[in-house]
C-alpha cells in the first residue's frame, strides 16, 4: 500500500495575522508556524532590527509571506497604527496573537518604581487590549485572537509582581472578549508558556536553576518557542473553531 505524506498542509491559505513582538524567541517560532500553515503575517519589534530582518529572510526563503514593522507599543497610538498597516497591507484581518511583553530585571515589590509598573501595564496589557479592540471593530466573522500569557499567574515568583499582575489581567482580558466575539464565531483563548528556551530564559537564569526547573517538569526537559507555537497553530486553525475563553498551560506539566 503507498501513503503519501505531504510535507506541508497549508492550513492557513488566504488567511492574514497580526503577532505582536515576533522578532525573537516564542514570538518568532510563532511567526514561522503561521506562514508555513500558509497566513500572510505583519508582525511588530520594538528594536532590534536584525532579528526582525532575519525571521523576514528565513520565512521569504521557506516560500512565506512576512512583513516586519518597528513600532514600540508603549508609545501613544502605536497599537492602532499596527493593526491599520496590516489591515491595509493584508486586505483585512483573519487572526491576532497579542505575544509582545516587557520583562525586567526581578525587584521587589517594595524597591518597584512606579514607572516600571506602568510601562510593564502599557506593554503587557494596555497594548493587548486596543488591539483587541480594533479587532472586535474589523476582524472578520470566524477569526482568531491569542494572547500569550505565562506560567507565572499559577506559579509566581519573587520579584516579577507587574508582570504577573499584567499577565493575570491579560488572563481576564480573554474571557471577557471571548464571551463579546463569540456570536462572530471569534475565538479568544490563552496560552500560558512555561519555562521555554529562549535567550531571553538562559540571560536571566543560571545553569543550576535551568537543571532544577528540568527536574521539576513531567516532561523532562525545557520548552522549545515550537511547543507553543504548535499550540497556537491549533488554536487558530478550523481545528480550534469549539475552543474558546480557555487558557491552555504549555508546560511540559508543570503546571
Amino acid at each position: 500500500m503507498l501513503t503519501i505524506v505531504e510535507d506541508a498542509v497549508a492550513v492557513l491559505k488566504g488567511k492574514t495575522a497580526v503577532v505582536t513582538g515576533g522578532s525573537r524567541g516564542i514570538g518568532r517560532a510563532i511567526v514561522e508556524r503561521l506562514t508555513r500553515d500558509g497566513a500572510e503575517v505583519v508582525f511588530n519589534y520594538a528594536q532590534n532590527g536584525s532579528a526582525a530582518a532575519e525571521v523576514v529572510r528565513a520565512v521569504e526563503e521557506a516560500g512565506g509571506s512576512v512583513r516586519g514593522v518597528q513600532m514600540d507599543l508603549t508609545e501613544p497610538g502605536a497599537a492602532k497604527r499596527l493593526m491599520e498597516i496590516a489591515e491595509q497591507d493584508l486586505g483585512g484581518l483573519d487572526i491576532l496573537v497579542n505575544n509582545a511583553a516587557m520583562t525586567f530585571t526581578p525587584t521587589p515589590i517594595a524597591e518597584t518604581e512606579e514607572d516600571l509598573f506602568d510601562r510593564v501595564m502599557a506593554v503587557n496589557v494596555k497594548s493587548a487590549f486596543l488591539t483587541i479592540r480594533h479587532a472586535a471593530r474589523r476582524m472578520r466573522d470566524g477569526g482568531r485572537i491569542v494572547n500569550i500569557s505565562t506560567v507565572n499567574t499559577v506559579r509566581p515568583a519573587p520579584g516579577i509582581a507587574p508582570y504577573i499582575i499584567s499577565k493575570g489581567a491579560l488572563e481576564q482580558l480573554t474571557a471577557a472578549a471571548a464571551r463579546e466575539l463569540g456570536t462572530r464565531g471569534i475565538t479568544v483563548n490563552t496560552v500560558s508558556p512555561g519555562a521555554t528556551d529562549t535567550d531571553l530564559l538562559r540571560g536571566t537564569n543560571s545553569a543550576e536553576q535551568l537543571q532544577m526547573v528540568v527536574a521539576m517538569t513531567p516532561l523532562g526537559r525545557l520548552g522549545q518557542p515550537a511547543d507553543v507555537a504548535d499550540v497556537v497553530a491549533f488554536l487558530t486553525s478550523s481545528d480550534g473553531r469549539w475552543v474558546t475563553a480557555q487558557n491552555i498551560r504549555a508546560t511540559g506539566g508543570v503546571a
